[in-house]
C-alpha cells in the first residue's frame, strides 16, 4: 500500500501550497535502504516542483526548502519531517507501516502488490506487439540468440503485468538464397530418415557439406540459384521441402523456448512479407520520397537538409529492392551469432502489422549492430505519413563474450542450457544444505535457467559482457542462485510453521530496524517496476530483487519464528509472506520460474 503514504503526504503539500495532490503524487519517491540505519522514507525534490512551476524557479532553493518544510507538520501517519538543501524527508509512523504496506498479504491480494499502483495511471496502456529471438530456420538454435530471446522476454512480461495486451511475435529468418543452397544441398547430401531422428543436426550437417562443396562447384551454386528461384515462384516441389524444413524447426525451437518458460503468439518470418516490398517502394515513388543517387541506386534521403547525407538505399541499379537481389535475410557472423540483417522490407512489414494487429506500441528486440537501421526505419515510416511510426521503439543490447562449456566454444543454445543444468546438479549434489528433492535434475534445469538470466541483466543491457559460469553459480552472491535460494528458504520457513497458532496481526511487532529494512524496501517496488517501464531495462528490477534477498537473509537470522510469543510470530510470518510474494512476482517477471525447494 505505497499508494496510500504517497497520497496522504501529497495531500499534506497539497493544502500547505494549494494545489492539486496529483502533481506532488509523482514527486515523491521513497527513500532506499541504508543498512542498520534509522532513516526517512519518502523525499520530495522541490526541483521537481521548481520545474513544474509550483514553485518559483529562482530564488535560493536551500531557503525554499526550509520554509516549505516549516509549514508541514507531523501527524499519526508522518512521524518526522526534515529538510536538506533541495530535498525534504519523512518518516513514517513505523507501525502504521507494517499494517498498511502487509495488508494485502493478510487479504490474499498479494499477486497484485505494486502492480495497481497508481503510479502507473499515467502510463498508456494498450496493445504493444515485442518482435524477438528470431532465430534462422533450417539451423540448430544459436547460443547468440539468447540475449534477445530473454530480454523480449522480459519485456513481455513486464508489460502484460502492467495492464497491456502483448502480442509476442518470433519473426524468423526463413527466406533467403540460403535456402536455395541448404535445397540443392538436400537432393544430393539429404537423408528423410536422418531427418526425422534428429532433424536440426542433420539440416545443419548438409548445410557445413553444401557449402563446402559449393567452394568449389558451380554446379551446386547454379542448382542453389534454381531451387531458391523455384521457392520465388511457389513452385510446388520446392515449397513443400522448404516448408517442411520450416515446420520442423518451429517444432524444435519450441523445446528449447518451453525449457526457457517461454511462448509465443505469433511465429511470423521473411517469407511471409515478400510482396510488401514492391508496395513499399511504389508508395515511396508515389511520395516523390524515392531519389536515385550518383551509383543509380533508389535511395530515400533521410538528411534534415536534403542535401543526401544520410541516406537509405532501397532499390539496386537495376531496379531490384534490395530484399530479393542481396538477400536482405541474409546472415553475417558476429560473436552472438547468426543474426538477420534487416532491410527495406521492414518498412512494408511494419505497415501490415499496424493493419493487422492494431497495435499501440511496437519493440524490436535485436543487437546493437542495427540500430542505425531501425532508426532509418522508423524515420523513413514518419516520412511516408505513419505518424504511430514515433510509438516503435527498438531495443538494443552488446554482446556476451567468453560464452564455452566444458568441451570448449559454445555453439548452440541447448548446450549452454545442457551445462547449467549439469553443473548447478553438480552444486547441489555437494551442498550439504540441498533438500531431498523429487526432481533435482527439474530444480537444477530451473536455477541454471535463473543464474544465466541474473548474470545477463543485472547490467545495462548495451553493455557487453563476459560470461563467467563460476560467478554466475554462485550461491552466495548477486546471482539468480541466490533468488532462488531465498525464495526457497522462505518457502520452506511458511511450510514449518503453518501450524502456527493464528494471532491477529499486530503491526507493532514489526518496528525493529530489522523489520523496517524489509518494509521500507518493499516500499519501492512500485517504483521499480516503473522506472524497469520506462526504460525497458531489467537491471533496476534485478538488483531490487538481489537486495531484498540479502534483507531476508539478515531478518532470517534476526526474527525467528519458532519460539517467539504467537502474536510476534505471526507478525513476522506476515513480513516474510510479503518478502515471497514479491520476490516470486518480480522473479516471473524476468522469466524466472521460482522453485519451491532446493
Amino acid at each position: 500500500m505505497t499508494c496510500f503514504f504517497r497520497r496522504k503526504i501529497a495531500a499534506k503539500l497539497a493544502k500547505t501550497l494549494q494545489q492539486s495532490e496529483d502533481v506532488f503524487v509523482p514527486a515523491l519517491t521513497a527513500v532506499p535502504v541504508l543498512k542498520k540505519r534509522p532513516s526517512a522514507d519518502f523525499r520530495l525534490s522541490l526541483e521537481s516542483l521548481r520545474v513544474n512551476g509550483i514553485l518559483a524557479s529562482s530564488g535560493d532553493l536551500q531557503l525554499q526548502t526550509e520554509n516549505l518544510a516549516a509549514q508541514l507538520k507531523p501527524d499519526s501517519v508522518v512521524e518526522e519531517i526534515s529538510a536538506r538543501p533541495g530535498l525534504i524527508y519523512f518518516k513514517l509512523n513505523r507501525s502504521l507501516l507494517a499494517e498498511k504496506l502487509l495488508e494485502p498479504f493478510g487479504k490474499g491480494e498479494n499477486d497484485n502488490f505494486g502492480l495497481n499502483s497508481e503510479l502507473f495511471e499515467t502510463l498508456n496502456r494498450g496493445t504493444i506487439l515485442v518482435e524477438f529471438s528470431s532465430p534462422n530456420i533450417a539451423k540448430k538454435f544459436h547460443a547468440g540468440h539468447l540475449r534477445s530471446t530473454i530480454i523480449g522476454n522480459f519485456i513481455a512480461n513486464l508489460k502484460q503485468s502492467l495492464g497491456n495486451n502483448v502480442i509476442r511475435m518470433n519473426y524468423l529468418g526463413d527466406w533467403g538464397m540460403q535456402f536455395g543452397l541448404l535445397g540443392a544441398g538436400f537432393s544430393r547430401f539429404g537423408c528423410m530418415e536422418k531427418l526425422k531422428e534428429n532433424p536440426l543436426q542433420h539440416l545443419f550437417e548438409v548445410y557445413v557439406q553444401v557449402n563446402k562443396e559449393a567452394e568449389h562447384s558451380e554446379d551446386i551454386k547454379l542448382a542453389a540459384k534454381d531451387f531458391f528461384r523455384q521457392l520465388e515462384q511457389h513452385e510446388n516441389q520446392s515449397m513443400s521441402l522448404w516448408q517442411q524444413f520450416r515446420d520442423i524447426t518451429v517444432k524444435e525451437y519450441q523445446h528449447i523456448y518451453k525449457r526457457l518458460g517461454i511462448h509465443f503468439d505469433v511465429y511470423s518470418g521473411e517469407s511471409f512479407h515478400q510482396a510488401q516490398t514492391q508496395e513499399v517502394v511504389r508508395e515511396l515513388q508515389s511520395r516523390g520520397l524515392l531519389k536515385t543517387s550518383e551509383k543509380g541506386t533508389g535511395v530515400v534521403d533521410l538528411s534534415p537538409n536534403g542535401d543526401m547525407s544520410n541516406i537509405c538505399t532501397v532499390l539496386r541499379s537495376d531496379g531490384t529492392t534490395l530484399y530479393i537481389t542481396r538477400q536482405v535475410q541474409a546472415r553475417f557472423k558476429t560473436s552472438t551469432g547468426s543474426i538477420h540483417v534487416r532491410g527495406p522490407a521492414d518498412q512494408g512489414l511494419a505497415i501490415n502489422r499496424k493493419e493487422k494487429y492494431c497495435f499501440d506500441d511496437m519493440i524490436y528486440v535485436t543487437d546493437k549492430s542495427q540500430e542505425n537501421h531501425f532508426n532509418q526505419l522508423f524515420q523513413i515510416l514518419l516520412t511516408m505519413g505513419n505518424s504511430w511510426a514515433e510509438r516503435c521503439r527498438h531495443v538494443s543490447f552488446g554482446l556476451v563474450q567468453g560464452m564455452k562449456t566444458r568441451t570448449g566454444e559454445v555453439v548452440f543454445l541447448e548446450d549452454v542450457l545442457d551445462e547449467a543444468r549439469a553443473r548447478m546438479l553438480h552444486n547441489m549434489n555437494q551442498s550439504k544444505t540441498t533438500k531431498e528433492l523429487e526432481n533435482p535434475k527439474d530444480t537444477a534445469e530451473k536455477v541454471g535457467i535463473s543464474a544465466l538470466i541474473v548474470q545477463d541483466f543485472k547490467g545495462p543491457l548495451r553493455s557487453d559482457y563476459k560470461f563467467d559460469w563460476d560467478r554466475m553459480l554462485q550461491a552466495q552472491g548477486d546471482t539468480g542462485v541466490f533468488l532462488q535460494y531465498t525464495h526457497a528458504r522462505l518457502c520452506s520457513l511458511m511450510q514449518r510453521n503453518e501450524g502456527v497458532e493464528a494471532a491477529a496481526f499486530n503491526p507493532s511487532c514489526l518496528c525493529d530496524l530489522t523489520s523496517v529494512a524489509v518494509l521500507k524496501h518493499l516500499l519501492r517496488y512500485d517504483e521499480v517496476l516503473y522506472q524497469s517501464d520506462q526504460d525497458l531495462q531489467p537491471k533496476y528490477l534485478v538488483n531490487f530483487l538481489l537486495k531484498l534477498s540479502h534483507f531476508v537473509a539478515s531478518a532470517h537470522r534476526e526474527l525467528p519464528v519458532k519460539g517467539s510469543p504467537p502474536d510476534v510470530a505471526q507478525a513476522r510470518l506476515r513480513l516474510f509472506s510479503a518478502a515471497r510474494s514479491v520476490l516470486a512476482s518480480g522473479m516471473r517477471i524476468l522469466g524466472i520460474t521460482p522453485v519451491q525447494k532446493m
